[in-house]
C-alpha cells in the first residue's frame, strides 16, 4: 500500500539528525553476537545505519582490515582505489577506512578534488589501472581471468546506494573491477566478525592527518569523463542538439554532470547541483521514505514535473546516490520502467549501433528482468543469458568482451566500448542515461517511443512485484528449494513450461525459484531483510492475467514450502 505522501516533498519530520546519525557512528558499539549487529556482505557490499548499530566505526575498522587481509592472502599489491557517495555516513567510513589501509601500507588512491567519486568511476580507474599493469608486466591477471595478482589494483566504495540517508555502505571491487563474489565477500565478513569479537585486536590503524598525508590523490573524474566517447556517441548528441536536463539527485554525479556538458560541448544542464545528506529536496518514495532511486516513479517525481513544465529540454535523467542506476524521463510517456529502457537499449545497441562489437557478443539479463528482452534477443537473432539477481554474475562477461551488455531490472547496467573492449564491470548509470540521448539523436525518437514500437512487434507485457508474508525457516527453505517440490502443471489457465531453482544461462543457483509457461512467468525470493518474500511476475497477456499469475505463484510457492 502505497503512502498517501508518496511523490511530495519531505518535511521536517521525515529528515535524518544528521549530527546524531554520526555521532552514533562512532559512540554506538555493536553486539558482536546480534545478527543484526554483524558485518554482513549482501550482493552490495554491507550496509546498515549507525542508529541501529549496523553500521558503527567498528565495523568498517573491522572491515577494512579484513579487506587488507584478503588482499594479502590474494597477492593483490597493487594500488587500492577508494571512493565515497554524498550520504551523511560515507566521509566518516572514507576516512576510517583510509586510517586502516595507510597503517597496512597500503598505497591507497583518493579523488585528488576532495570530491564525490560514482561507483563507475572507482570500476573505470581499477580496470584503466590494471590494463596498464597487464600491458608492461605479465602478471596481473585477475583482469583477465588467471594469472598473477602481483602489482594488481582493486578498490571500495563507500556507498549505500539508493538505500535512506539513515544508512551507510561499504563494498569491496577487486582486481576485475566489479561486484565481490561470495567466495571474497564471505571470508571478509567472516574475518571482520573476528575482529570484532576480539575488541579490534589486529586491526592497524593511524590518525587521519597522517593517513590523508600519506594517500596519493588520483583524477577520477578527469579520467572517466574524458574516456565518454570511446563507450558513448556524444557527437551524435552534440549534432542533434539533444537538451538534456541531468538530475543528480544529490549523488555523487554532482560534478560530474557538468564537466560532461562542458568537456563534450552538450547541450545539457544540472537541474539540481545541490548536496544534502539529510536529501530535503527528494521526494517522498511510495513508502512514505526518502530513498533516492531513480527507478521509482515517486522518488523521481519532481523531474517528472521539471520534464512537463520546461520545454526547453528534449529528455531529462536521473541517477542515484553512487552513480551505478539509472532513470529515463521523455515528454511522451514520463518515467521509463527499467525493463522497458532495457530493452530498447539492447535493440539499439545489438541492432547496429555497435558494429565493431564480435558477433557472437551476448546479452546478459537477469532471471527477473522482462521477457521483452528475451523477444527482442530473438528478433535480432542474438545470443541471451540469464542469470541470478545480482550484476557479480555479468563480470566476466563483460570483462572478456563475451557480453556486450549486461542489466539488471533495478535500472543497473553496463555495456561494452565502441571496440568490444569493457568499459566498466559495475552498474554505470551514467553511461545508460547518456544512452538515451544518443538512441533520441541517431533514430530522432525518445527511447519511450522506441519501446512502443517493440510492444507493437512482439507484444505488451505488465510486469510488477509483490511481497509475501514468509517465516525465517520459510524463506531459507525457498532459498534451498527443489524443482520436485512443485506439484502444480498449470499457471494462470497454462501448461508450465518450465520450473528452474538454477539460471539457465550459468546454471548458478538463484536462492528461490522460477515458473515459467508459453506467455507469462514468475520469480520468487526470499527478502535478505525482511520476513517476506518476493515475488516478481509478468504476463504478456496484460494486467489481469497478471493478478492472476500472482495469486497462483503465492499458492504455488505455499505448496512448495508445506
Amino acid at each position: 500500500m502505497a503512502d498517501p505522501r508518496a511523490g511530495t516533498l519531505a518535511e521536517p519530520d521525515d529528515l535524518v539528525d544528521v549530527p546524531h546519525l554520526v555521532a552514533s557512528y562512532y559512540n554506538l558499539q555493536p553486539d558482536p553476537e546480534d545478527p543484526a549487529q554483524q558485518v554482513v556482505f549482501g550482493t552490495s557490499g554491507h550496509r546498515g545505519s549507525s542508529l541501529d548499530a549496523a553500521f558503527n566505526e567498528t565495523h568498517i575498522l573491522a572491515t577494512t582490515q579484513a579487506i587488507v587481509d584478503y588482499r594479502r592472502s590474494q597477492g593483490i599489491d597493487g594500488p587500492l582505489f577508494i571512493g565515497r557517495d554524498t550520504h551523511g555516513l560515507s566521509e566518516p567510513a572514507w576516512a576510517s577506512a583510509l586510517e586502516v589501509l595507510v597503517a597496512n601500507d597500503v598505497r591507497v588512491l583518493i579523488d585528488d578534488r576532495d570530491g564525490y567519486t560514482p561507483t563507475p568511476a572507482v570500476s573505470h580507474a581499477i580496470l584503466r589501472a590494471n590494463a596498464v599493469s597487464t600491458s608492461s608486466t605479465t602478471g596481473g591477471g585477475s583482469t583477465n581471468g588467471g594469472g598473477s595478482n602481483a602489482g594488481a589494483a582493486d578498490g571500495i566504495v563507500v556507498t549505500p546506494s539508493h538505500n535512506p540517508p539513515t544508512d551507510g555502505g561499504f563494498k569491496y571491487n577487486p582486481p576485475h573491477g566489479g561486484p565481490a563474489d561470495s567466495d571474497a565477500t564471505k571470508v571478509i565478513a567472516a574475518r571482520a566478525n573476528e575482529l570484532i569479537r576480539a575488541g579490534l585486536s589486529g586491526v592497524k590503524r593511524v590518525p587521519f592527518a597522517t593517513a590523508k598525508q600519506r594517500a596519493e590523490t588520483y583524477d577520477f573524474l578527469g579520467s572517466y569523463v574524458d574516456d565518454l566517447p570511446n563507450v558513448v556517441d556524444l557527437d551524435a548528441i552534440r549534432e542533434a542538439g539533444v537538451r538534456i536536463a541531468a538530475d543528480p539527485l544529490g549523488g555523487a554525479s554532482v560534478a560530474y554532470w557538468a564537466e560532461i556538458a562542458e568537456r563534450h560541448d552538450l547541450q545539457l544542464n544540472v537541474v539540481n547541483e545541490l548536496v544534502d545528506p539529510t536529501w530535503r529536496f527528494m521526494p517522498l518514495d511510495w513508502d512514505g521514505k526518502i530513498r533516492m532511486d531513480c527507478s521509482s516513479p515517486s522518488a523521481m517525481a519532481e523531474l517528472r514535473r521539471f520534464l512537463e513544465e520546461t520545454p526547453e529540454f528534449d529528455i531529462a535523467t536521473g541517477n542515484d546516490a553512487d552513480s551505478d542506476r539509472h532513470g529515463i524521463v521523455t515528454r511522451d510517456a514520463g518515467l521509463m520502467n527499467p525493463n522497458h529502457f532495457l530493452a530498447v537499449a539492447i535493440d539499439h545497441l545489438f541492432g547496429g549501433a555497435r558494429p565493431a562489437w564480435p558477433a557472437t557478443a551476448r546479452i546478459g539479463k537477469t532471471l527477473v528482468s522482462s521477457s521483452m528482452i528475451d523477444r527482442v534477443a530473438g528478433a535480432l537473432d542474438k545470443p541471451l543469458v540469464e542469470v541470478p539477481v545480482g550484476f557479480k554474475w555479468f563480470v566476466p562477461g563483460l570483462l572478456d568482451g563475451s557480453f556486450g551488455f549486461g542489466g539488471e531490472e533495478s535500472a543497473g547496467a553496463s555495456f561494452l566500448r565502441f571496440d568490444g573492449s569493457v568499459w566498466t564491470t559495475d552498474k554505470d548509470g551514467i553511461i545508460l542515461a547518456l544512452l538515451a540521448s544518443e538512441i533520441l539523436a541517431r533514430t530522432g525518437k525518445s527511447p519511450s517511443q522506441r519501446y512502443a514500437e517493440l510492444v507493437a512487434e512482439h507484444g505488451d507485457p505488465a510486469y510488477a512485484r509483490i511481497d509475501a508474508p514468509a517465516s525465517r525457516e520459510e524463506k531459507a527453505k525457498l532459498a534451498a528449494l527443489s524443482p520436485d517440490a512443485v506439484t502444480a502443471t498449470t499457471l494462470a489457465g497454462e501448461e508450465i513450461t518450465a520450473k528452474l531453482t538454477e539460471a539457465p544461462g550459468n546454471r548458478a543457483a538463484i536462492g528461490g525459484l522460477k515458473v515459467t509457461t508459453e506467455s507469462a512467468w514468475f520469480a520468487a525470493r526470499p527478502s535478505g531483510t525482511e520476513d517476506v518474500y518476493k515475488i516478481y511476475a509478468e504476463s504478456f497477456k496484460g494486467p489481469d492475467h497478471l493478478a492472476q499469475v500472482q495469486e497462483e505463484a503465492k499458492a504455488v510457492v505455499q505448496a512448495a514450502l508445506s
